[in-house]
């Protein structure tokens, strides 16, 4: 039975649209039957929730959930919505998938729709006293003048839910109460990796809760996109993860040009790979030195800076950037490789392979690093999985979701690499995934770099384009895990809605599972092992 009948014999009246995507229409009242059959499904079930995303139609509010099997990596994406703009409820699915909490919290932020069942209804990125809800179509943007007064911390929530006569009504949450001892961690950037705060809630030396605060730096990228052409909207994604900019233009160019029907040619298709694996490596780099400056190494810190100078310095005679890369265009590439770029990629690799033994003499064998991350930190295969956490982090905790295996793109099915998945699910395991795929991505390249055909590296494309209507989505492994885009266009040379899946909040949201319990010194350890990015959160 494929998807479409499974869900038609949950809800015989589901509609289907394929423009674009292949979307189940379900009103909203039926919407928790369906998301429930679907995730405890015997066969097949849809254990991971990609991500939801928030719509205003004009006539109805409403969400888009995008799910996938963890066994089988089918995909399917449900549509439910509500016409009460005034009063818009829509069932909550935090019960189902762990991640749904805090992307439910998104969608309310954005949108306004409260979520029943949802035990924390505050805002996620603005203030609490923000009025009015900033992706709405409706929303006025002059309805807020700059506030740079301090916000009092909202430890009240709401959480409505359904009388068994039909009305709503709500109930308070407490997050902390006056007997919890709370500190603040951030959101000094060294301290927590950019400007994130986390209220840290102790008993003596131990963690009892961590209540995330994001938004120190929301721009409102995915507001600004409405009104930037498609090739304007590429300079937005390289200030999203930084250390994942080719990868997260790669995934905005690869959407337009699948909805837009433009094929690139295989010379693109190859720099593209090579350029998101360099950036892999350059990222994991990174990771090391910041992890071991975390935990009070200076010598390693240097090591990884030595060796990601090589490869900006590649990007650089390339592509002109070194840290924000604004590389990958629609239709291919915005410049052919540099005539140096594929022997200094080749001597980069040679000397990484000589130098990588150095960082574990100097680290993974040291008996502070193994006693300080073995052991702490431990995230579930199934907490992984309902939380969201994909990239190293949770194939560290044995989930295999590489979307390059798993949902081939680029070139990724011509080349031969293996998913490196640990079981123990602790830090030290989201150490040496990292680790390890610096090695594979060298394996990668190595078979991509002296194989690059001749041809165009970049197909003529118009300067205005316009998207046939529809929902379009594509996603890529990036550094930290799976970056998705949401395209929604309804014809015009603008895009209707475009969202992105953030790899870091899914990241962040994990924090308080996989710190309780944990002694205080080890959260900064924690937080450096899961290698979120700040900017690509707040977005």
């Amino acid at each position: 039975m494929d998807i479409k009948e499974k869900i038609s014999a949950i809800y015989p009246d589901a509609s289907f649209s394929e423009q674009g995507d292949l979307l189940a229409i379900i009103p909203a009242e039926h919407f928790r039957e369906v998301a429930e059959k679907l995730r405890y499904d015997n066969e097949d079930p849809m254990d991971y929730l990609r991500d939801i995303v928030g719509m205003d139609w004009g006539e109805s509010l409403g969400t888009i959930y995008y799910l996938e099997s963890s066994r089988s990596y089918n995909r399917i994406a449900l549509k439910t919505f509500t016409t009460d703009r005034d009063n818009a409820y829509l069932p909550s699915v935090c019960d189902l998938w762990k991640t749904a909490e805090i992307k439910e919290r998104e969608v309310f932020d954005f949108f306004g729709i409260r979520f029943l069942g949802n035990p924390d209804m505050r805002r996620l990125y603005l203030r609490e006293n923000w009025i009015g809800f900033p992706l709405r179509k409706d929303y006025d943007m002059n309805s807020n003048p700059l506030d740079m007064e301090n916000e009092e911390n909202a430890d009240i929530t709401d959480e409505y839910y359904l009388n068994p006569d039909g009305t709503i009504a709500d109930k308070k949450n407490i997050i902390f109460n006056q007997k919890d001892f709370v500190v603040n961690i951030g959101p000094q950037h060294p301290s927590t990796h950019g400007v994130l705060r986390m209220r840290t809630s102790l008993d003596g030396e131990t963690i009892n809760k961590i209540d995330p605060i994001c938004g120190y730096i929301h721009r409102g990228i995915e507001k600004m996109n409405e009104s930037l052409t498609y090739p304007q909207t590429l300079a937005l994604t390289d200030r999203l993860d930084y250390l994942s900019a080719h990868q997260n233009r790669h995934a905005l160019c690869m959407c337009i040009e699948k909805a837009a029907g433009i094929e690139i040619s295989e010379r693109a298709q190859y720099i593209r790979t090579i350029m998101d694996e360099l950036q892999r490596i350059d990222s994991h780099l990174l990771f090391y030195s910041c992890l071991v400056m975390d935990m009070g190494g200076l010598t390693p810190f240097f090591y990884g800076f030595r060796e990601r100078e090589m490869i900006l310095d590649i990007f650089e005679e390339t592509t002109g950037g070194r840290l924000i890369q604004n590389y990958n265009m629609i239709g291919g590439v915005q410049a052919d490789i540099h005539p140096t770029f594929q022997n200094k990629v080749k001597a980069f690799i040679k000397h990484l392979r000589s130098v990588i033994k150095d960082y574990h003499d100097i680290f993974t064998d040291n008996v502070i690093a193994i006693n300080r991350l073995k052991g702490i930190g431990i995230l579930s295969k199934e907490d992984a999985i309902s939380l969201g956490t994909t990239g190293g982090t949770g194939r560290a905790s044995g989930w295999s979701n590489d979307v390059r295996k798993h949902h081939p793109y680029a070139l990724y099915d011509k080349v031969d690499f293996k998913e490196i998945v640990y079981n123990e699910g602790d830090s030290f395991a989201r150490y040496m995934v990292r680790m390890d795929e610096i090695m594979e991505s060298c394996h990668i390249i190595e078979q991509l770099i002296d194989n690059i055909p001749e041809g165009e590296f970049k197909v003529k494309t118009k300067p205005i384009l316009r998207i046939p209507e529809g929902t379009y989505s594509s996603a890529v492994e990036s550094s930290r895990g799976e970056f998705g885009v949401f395209l929604e266009s309804k014809g015009d040379k603008v895009p209707y809605r475009l969202h992105y899946r953030s790899t870091g909040l899914p990241l962040v949201h994990a924090m308080d599972t996989v710190c309780r319990g944990n002694k205080i010194a080890d959260l900064i350890a924690i937080g450096g092992s899961l290698d979120f990015v700040i900017p690509d959160i707040d977005r």
